[in-house]
Order: structure tokens, then C-alpha cells, then sequence
């Protein structure tokens, strides 16, 4: 069995039909040795899921609206770094949101990111985890509602089920603290800012095992996060299993006035967690 949207975690019950459908994933894990996915066999996992995530729209596909970038064989395939990039020449009335998609993941819409109206994010990077050879597609919805899908293949195996970097203790102990990095605005760029921000959250798929006791660690992620410059909305994501550990995000936008930056994440045993930063402070 598959979940295939983010919906599973908007309620008590739906959590727990998620996690009832990691324990049925887990059992297939369980099997044995299967052979790895392939381009095409990527492609079938997409054509049944793609109904369940945006039901029969149309999907226009590399038209350049939007581009991804990832390795095409993964070092590690529980940090595998996926570049995504907006051309706003080519969506006049913009692009509110984009959804990641990881065709062979037990979950796989990874997540999806909505941009605050004139925002003007053009690239936004992030970390991911990768559970056999895949696609990795992006879907740009354009403020009229086109939808506009890019992908690359990427060879990765284990990615959701590989042990945490750091042991649990470690990881409670900083959980929820957070990093902003600001880069300057350098002459060759349009964008007027460009942030990293960095979480520390185990961000446990529901697949790994504790090395000590060889149990399966329960789920827990940051399940939604919001980013604005003072009040206006930058970006906002709704994830699940496939981000990394230790969430990572940068991205640019276009500042508008000396507004602090303010982060708040809430995680899926609904942990809230808070930082701002004034604008102008840099390698915090």
C-alpha cells in the first residue's frame, strides 16, 4: 500500500492511517532483495499516483517554466540535494506553488512549497531522501492554475530507511533550534536577497530502526513550516517522510523594506518552533 498526498496528517485518525500505511510499506521492505527501479517503471508508479495528487488536470511537461537538478547517482541517498529554479519570464502571472514529487517513495509527494504573492522566489533548494532509482519530478502550479512538470532520474537505494546521523538523545537535545544564513546581494544577481535556513529536527521517516533496540522509530517530521519578511509571506511548505534530516532550505526572494525574517515549523507531535532575524544580520 501507498499514501500518495499530505492530507493523512491534517487529522488524528488520518495519522494514524498513515502510519498504519508505513507499517504495510515496511512489510514489503521486508521481503528481500527486489531489483531496482527503472526510468519506465518510475514512470508507471507516476501515471497511477499523478490522479490522486491533481485529479485529471492537465499536466504540461518541460515547457521551462520550471527546472530541477539532482545528482544522477546519489552519495547518499538520505541527503540527496535537489535544486529547483522558476523562470518568471515564462509564467507572466506567476508561480503560487510547487510540488515535489518522488515516484518510488513510500510517501511520494516529498513536499509542497506556496509562495506568498510577489515574493519573487526564483530558486529554492533543499535536501532529500530517496528509496531506490527514481524519478524526481517538480509540478509549478502558475497562479491561473496551469500546472507545468519538469523531472530527473536519480539512482539512489535506502534512502528512508538509512540510520539517523545523529543518536536520539543528540537530536532531542537540539531539536528545534535553527540557523539563518543571509548571502548578499551580489552584482550579477537580480534577486535582492538569499537565505539558508537550517533546522534541527531528527525529521524520522517511520522506516529506520533504532540501532540499540532494532525497533522501528515512530514517524516524526516537520510537518509544515512558514517563512515571511515581517508579516508578508515568503514561502510555506507542507512535507512529509522525504525531507532529510536536519532540514535545510535556501531560496531567494525580493525583500521589500528592513522587515525582520520570521520562521515558525510545527512538527507532526505538533511542537511548534519559533526564530526571527533582522535582515541585515548575516552568517548568524
Amino acid at each position: 500500500m501507498r499514501f500518495h498526498t499530505l492530507a493523512d496528517r491534517r487529522s488524528g485518525s488520518r495519522w494514524l492511517s498513515l502510519l498504519a500505511a508505513i507499517v504495510l510499506a515496511l512489510a514489503g521492505f521486508s521481503g528481500g532483495a527486489k531489483a531496482q527501479q527503472t526510468m519506465a517503471s518510475s514512470d508507471k508508479i507516476w501515471a497511477g499516483l499523478k490522479g490522486d495528487v491533481f485529479g485529471d488536470r492537465a499536466i504540461l511537461a518541460d515547457t521551462g517554466l520550471v527546472r530541477i537538478e539532482a545528482p544522477k547517482r546519489a552519495q547518499d541517498a538520505a541527503l540527496v540535494p535537489v535544486d529547483i529554479y522558476i523562470d518568471p519570464a515564462k509564467a507572466p502571472d506567476g508561480v503560487k506553488a510547487v510540488t515535489m514529487i518522488i515516484d518510488v517513495n513510500p510517501a511520494p509527494v516529498a513536499a509542497t512549497f506556496t509562495f506568498g504573492k510577489d515574493a519573487g522566489v526564483t530558486h529554492l533548494s533543499t535536501r532529500v531522501r530517496v528509496n531506490d532509482y527514481s524519478y524526481i519530478r517538480a509540478i509549478a502550479e502558475t497562479a491561473s492554475g496551469e500546472l507545468h512538470m519538469t523531472q530527473t532520474f536519480v539512482k539512489a537505494s535506502g534512502g528512508c530507511s538509512a540510520p539517523a546521523v545523529k543518536n536520539t538523545a543528540e537530536a532531542l537535545a537540539s531539536m528545534g533550534k535553527m540557523k539563518l544564513r543571509q548571502f548578499p546581494e551580489q552584482e550579477t544577481m537580480s534577486k535582492a536577497e538569499e537565505l539558508q535556513l537550517m533546522i534541527r529536527h531528527p525529521n524520522n521517516s517511520g522506516l529506520q530502526r533504532d540501532p540499540l533496540t532494532q525497533y522501528f522509530i515512530p514517524a516524526h517530521f516537520v510537518q509544515k513550516l512558514t517563512i515571511s519578511q515581517a508579516d508578508r509571506p515568503i514561502l510555506s511548505m507542507e512535507g512529509g517522510i522525504s525531507i532529510s534530516e536536519d532540514p535545510n532550505f535556501r531560496f531567494d526572494f525580493d525583500v521589500q523594506g528592513n522587515g525582520e525574517i520570521r520562521v515558525e515549523a510545527v512538527d507532526t507531535d505538533g511542537k511548534v518552533f519559533k526564530d526571527q532575524w533582522p535582515l541585515e544580520a548575516t552568517g548568524l
